[in-house]
């Protein structure tokens, strides 16, 4: 060991850009150890450990747990690495997703809030959307609010949402419901998603123009609203079509449901 270079603990770590505590623990954790321990207790290290020590830094890195890294060493390999490198990319894409939806819902949100602060309330105007991808839960009269909660659960696991504030929610009614006066009839809840691969309760929002309203307070004011809208509609010689899309724009900057906004957009042509 004397006929090869040999680094102090600070000299090794700084080759390498960690702080000596970081070899130290490696070293009593046996996962990295030293190449010569002299009789004062010093460790020392040589250069050609430094392959064996970046492939550790690479794969904590990765996020990867002490035994996960010690399993991996202990059968090193092409092979292998190929194989770990595989799983992390999976990894990665599937948190570049969830980050993808998350920045959508924050943009929606800022979007939304910045259009708050100086609308009008009472207007209903034509406004351009661009297309969006919903997961939808049907409505089923048998089932109670504990079910459909739990499948809304299940829809939020399904693609990676922690919870329902990772993405935007509502609820839709057909256009055929309105136009009946059967404001109660709701076809579904929906939540936007970034990735409709292999997912078959995907219902595309089409891009085009739309018409605008909101309506403030608690649900039961929602008909109301819906008639108004009807017959602007009627009066601007607007044709409703598909769903109505309501959405709660302000929930977490209320205090009671007196303030509560409801954003309803219905897609129209002329």
């Amino acid at each position: 060991m004397e006929r090869v270079k040999l680094f102090t603990i600070g000299q090794f770590a700084a080759l390498h850009n960690i702080n000596k505590k970081t070899l130290m623990w490696y070293d009593e954790i046996g996962l990295f150890k030293p190449a010569a321990v002299k009789e004062n207790g010093y460790r020392y290290y040589t250069y050609y450990q430094s392959s064996l020590l970046e492939t550790i830094l690479i794969l904590r890195e990765l996020n990867m747990g002490i035994p996960e890294i010690k399993e991996f060493l202990d059968r090193r390999g092409a092979e292998a690495y190929v194989q770990l490198l595989h799983k992390k990319i999976q990894d990665v894409d599937r948190e570049i997703e969830k980050l993808n939806a998350i920045r959508d819902m924050l943009t929606d949100q800022c979007d939304t809030f910045t259009d708050l602060l100086n609308a009008d309330l009472t207007r209903i105007d034509v406004v351009e959307c661009e297309e969006e991808y919903l997961h939808i839960i049907a409505s089923d009269q048998a089932l109670s609010m504990e079910d459909e909660i739990e499948q809304m659960v299940e829809s939020m696991k399904q693609h990676h949402f922690k919870s329902l504030h990772d993405t935007t929610y509502g609820s839709l009614i057909s256009v055929s419901h309105l136009l009946h006066s059967e404001f109660d009839q709701y076809d579904g809840l929906f939540m936007k998603v970034s990735n409709t691969a292999s997912v078959n309760e995907i219902h595309k929002k089409p891009r085009g123009s739309y018409l605008r309203a909101y309506c403030m307070g608690s649900w039961d004011k929602l008909p109301q609203r819906y008639s108004e809208i009807l017959d602007y509609a009627k009066q601007h010689g607007l044709t409703l079509f598909g769903y109505a899309y309501e959405t709660g724009v302000n929930e977490m900057t209320i205090n009671s449901i007196d303030e509560y906004i409801t954003r309803i957009e219905i897609p129209v042509k002329n």
